[in-house]
């Protein structure tokens, strides 16, 4: 790998500034660095080869590795840092692009998904809930809700009965409604005219339910 060499490379410019190679010394041979860094030696001879390129060291006709530069070496190791830096930046630059397309990708899903909301609730008819009075003479008087069965015939449901002062929340099936109640229900934009009218027709003879 060449991120391999090229680390054994600048690892060996290091130790020739901190004089543990010196100038006009030998390095140890190919082999013998192959067994130190536990690498094979052809990682070695290309590490070496950078150097020699960069005039770091010498290599002899015997392959014997001699140190020529404390200077090239350090140059070596500055001019190779900028190179990673700026690989490095390359490849934070090409995961920000790649996390910028995976947010645009989601911001486009929401922004879809927001649209799709906002079409179908102008498309649902409004629940706000109104109250019905139930005058004395209601045919739905000392009934239960269950047997009026509001929904059925308005579309209608009740959610609340205001008696007097006091107010049933979420009367059951079998809660009876009294005259003067006012029931408080929701449904559609037109509920209100449809309860209106079912809850005002009078009780004359048998409803129509017990026909």
């Amino acid at each position: 790998m060449a991120s391999m060499y090229l680390s054994i490379a600048t690892d060996i410019a290091q130790r020739i500034i901190n004089e543990e190679f010196t100038v006009g010394s030998r390095i140890s041979g190919r082999s013998l660095l192959a067994s130190h860094y536990n690498v094979s030696s052809e990682t070695i001879r290309k590490a070496v080869a950078l150097l020699k390129d960069a005039n770091v060291v010498s290599v002899s006709q015997g392959k014997e590795v001699s140190v020529l530069s404390v200077e090239q070496a350090y140059q070596f190791i500055e001019h190779h840092k900028s190179m990673q830096s700026v690989y490095s930046l390359r490849q934070e630059i090409e995961i920000l692009l790649t996390k910028k397309n995976e947010i645009d990708v989601r911001l486009e899903t929401i922004l879809n998904d927001i649209i799709g909301y906002s079409d179908r609730l102008k498309n649902l008819t409004p629940y706000n809930p109104v109250e019905v009075r139930v005058p004395d003479d209601s045919h739905i008087i000392g009934k239960t809700i269950a047997e009026i069965r509001l929904w059925q015939h308005t579309g209608a449901t009740v959610v609340a009965i205001r008696r007097d002062t006091d107010i049933i929340i979420s009367p059951g099936p079998l809660a009876t409604i009294h005259a003067e109640d006012r029931l408080v229900v929701v449904g559609d934009a037109e509920v209100l005219q449809r309860s209106m009218a079912f809850v005002n027709k009078k009780k004359i003879g048998l409803d129509e339910d017990e026909i």
